[in-house]
């Protein structure tokens, strides 16, 4: 009889209290191992010494020397999978972007659950354990729970025939990903040109930090990049990023194509869930559509990916050497969804492509 692997966990974080909650919530699962907490950076790198962990949780905010420096430090000299402990401040989002850029996998906020969602929480921390534990890190230079139901975008947005003749569309980018996607979705935009087509993207990210991830995205990138709001239009030189904590959908209005955004549970364990936006895309565009699904663990966003191409829309999948979990679109390309599987570099020239042709 097989058995999963076990993971080997250090917690980080200054709080003797939280440690030992989220070495409680941890190890509902079996396969998760704590091998060791520590109170500061200083004392993780003594347990470092002894043994490896698979994985390491690491709060931002603690004395003698803040986690940032330490995930640089972790990331030049020795890369492990970081899963950030982070609170919903300014400060705290802000620093949770940064350690995203420096290398960490998944974020964790506290508080860790909520009263009446105690099950769902603990399942959402043993999952961001799990997928860190599976990512693909490089250096830097500088007990059973029951499962909550699983959704699908059935439960957001019902699928319909596209009603829309092709040169009616404007080409639209939809973009999903989830673990080691906000570098993956930095290092296209940062290369693509203002002229761009519309963007609208899903990243499994906590509410707060979206709209932080936006912000930073903006201050170095050619294209315009926002938190997107409800009615926002879609247009060429703009990447709309989706909140949170909301799912994201277009639609058409008048002549324009806007983003329509839609409350309601969670699909493939995600709000926003990137099955939701591929289908509004199949729904709204058809073949004047480009889905791209990137690195991510799950299934979130292969299904819809199939959606679009059976609308004839380009659908690209990223290929495993370039993702730093080839989850989603292993998925995807289980299904066949995929027009094309391309690095990241390729999705860039792609897309630009595209652009030299609108």
């Amino acid at each position: 009889m097989g058995t999963s692997k076990e993971i080997k966990v250090l917690i980080v974080d200054d709080s003797r209290s939280m440690r030992n909650m989220l070495q409680n919530y941890l190890e509902h699962d079996p396969n998760i191992k704590v091998i060791g907490k520590a109170e500061d950076p200083y004392e993780a790198v003594s347990i470092l010494k002894d043994e490896v962990p698979d994985v390491i949780t690491l709060d931002i905010e603690m004395p003698k020397m803040d986690g940032l420096t330490f995930l640089r430090k972790i990331m030049a000299q020795h890369p492990i999978p970081v899963v950030i402990i982070s609170s919903l401040t300014k400060k705290g989002a802000v620093e949770t972007i940064k350690a995203l850029e420096y290398g960490a996998i998944e974020i964790i906020l506290k508080p860790f659950v909520q009263e009446g969602l105690e099950k769902e929480g603990i399942q959402f921390i043993i999952d961001k354990v799990r997928s860190a534990s599976l990512a693909t890190v490089k250096a830097k230079t500088q007990k059973k729970l029951i499962v909550p139901p699983k959704y699908s975008a059935d439960a957001i947005l019902a699928k319909r025939p596209l009603q829309l003749k092709s040169n009616e569309a404007q080409t639209i980018v939809a973009i999903g990903a989830s673990t080691g996607g906000t570098n993956a979705i930095q290092d296209i935009l940062t290369n693509l040109p203002s002229s761009s087509p519309g963007i609208v993207i899903v990243q499994h990210m906590p509410v707060h930090f979206t709209k932080a991830f936006a912000d930073r995205l903006n201050q170095i990138c050619n294209v315009y990049v926002k938190e997107a709001e409800d009615g926002d239009v879609i247009q060429n030189g703009v990447a709309l990023i989706a909140r949170g904590d909301i799912h994201l959908a277009i639609k058409k209005i008048a002549n324009k194509f806007v983003v329509h955004l839609i409350d309601g549970p969670l699909v493939n364990r995600h709000k926003p869930s990137v099955d939701v936006l591929f289908r509004s895309m199949a729904n709204q565009i058809g073949s004047k559509g480009i889905g791209i699904l990137l690195t991510g663990m799950g299934d979130d966003g292969a299904r819809g990916l199939l959606e679009m191409k059976e609308t004839n829309a380009i659908t690209i999948a990223q290929d495993e050497n370039s993702s730093v979990v080839f989850g989603m679109p292993r998925e995807a390309i289980k299904l066949n969804a995929q027009k094309l599987i391309l690095s990241l570099s390729q999705i860039t020239e792609y897309i630009t492509q595209i652009t030299s042709k609108t």
